[in-house]
């Protein structure tokens, strides 16, 4: 079985289902409201346990409810937290507002998340134990930056995240394996305008590069391989929260088992489809037995 480790963040996500999200200055009523348990290294964790790899989790959680409940459901998914911080204050959280057609606004505040810029004794030897290291953006670059280094250094596969997209430093890109982002961050990080040759300028900087497309699937570049397009099942999107970190994490999974480059991308996008059917992002994650009666049929 794989062995995955995710250094990350952990968020509860308060959750408002409105209709069609307000506009500036603008005030609407909402239908639902839910605390989901997620952040994006939570909900790839999540995904990659759920999808069946050992996964642990380093990042941290708050001492306040949503700190014990996000431990609490990262554990029951199969995450092991030994290495996951408990730190004085609140935990992070992020602010969603997801609308009829599915799509989402997010605000994300740190809370402790943002005093993992660092890494702790145990860190380093429970990232060299992996097959592969998971990063995102939402704890501060030097831990991100130290994680990455430190799976180069023990021959680590890193698959990175750039979420948020923001300006990336060119040791992160040098000790990063293969760089997952969506459209938008594909093209923020590079100024292009066209998807392709988004992924073309950063496949200049990382080995390989897959850049998702939602409902299209995902794109495929590598350094030594043509380019390769792989389509998504096709699904009515009830909440896309959380899609994209399915699909890492069981892309990751994927991987790890040595699967081919276009069967795992594809088992992956079934994962992620399977997650835009239901609300929430960790809580709409699907386990390998679903991923793989979807895939089959």
């Amino acid at each position: 079985m794989t062995h995955i480790v995710v250094l990350g963040s952990t968020n509860m996500d308060l959750v408002t289902y409105v209709e069609k999200a307000p506009q500036r200055g603008e005030t609407v009523t909402g239908r639902q409201f839910r605390t989901i348990p997620g952040g994006k290294g939570a909900n790839q964790a999540i995904a990659a346990a759920r999808a069946g790899a050992t996964v642990s989790m380093i990042g941290a959680v708050g001492t306040d409810t949503y700190g014990t409940r996000l431990r609490s459901t990262l554990e029951h998914s199969g995450v092991e937290t030994d290495l996951l911080r408990t730190i004085d204050g609140p935990s992070g959280t992020a602010h969603i507002v997801v609308d009829d057609d599915g799509g989402n606004a997010i605000v994300v505040i740190p809370g402790a998340n943002g005093t993992v810029d660092h890494l702790v004794p145990g860190d380093e030897g429970l990232i060299a134990s992996a097959d592969t290291l998971l990063l995102q953006l939402e704890i501060p670059m030097p831990a991100v930056v130290a994680g990455a280094r430190t799976a180069r250094a023990h021959g680590v596969r890193t698959i990175f995240t750039p979420a948020p997209a923001q300006p990336l430093p060119p040791e992160l890109l040098a000790a990063t394996d293969l760089l997952v982002a969506n459209e938008y961050e594909a093209v923020t990080l590079t100024d292009e305008t066209d998807t392709v040759d988004a992924a073309t300028a950063l496949l200049e900087k990382v080995p390989a590069v897959v850049v998702t497309l939602g409902a299209a699937g995902s794109l495929y570049l590598a350094r030594d391989a043509e380019p390769l397009a792989v389509g998504a099942p096709q699904v009515t999107a009830v909440d896309s929260t959380g899609a994209g970190d399915t699909f890492v994490g069981a892309l990751a999974v994927a991987l790890g088992e040595e699967r081919p480059i276009r069967e795992a991308l594809a088992w992956a996008a079934t994962a992620a489809a399977l997650s835009v059917q239901r609300p929430g992002a960790s809580a709409s994650m699907p386990y390998r037995s679903e991923i793989e009666a979807r895939y089959s049929s």
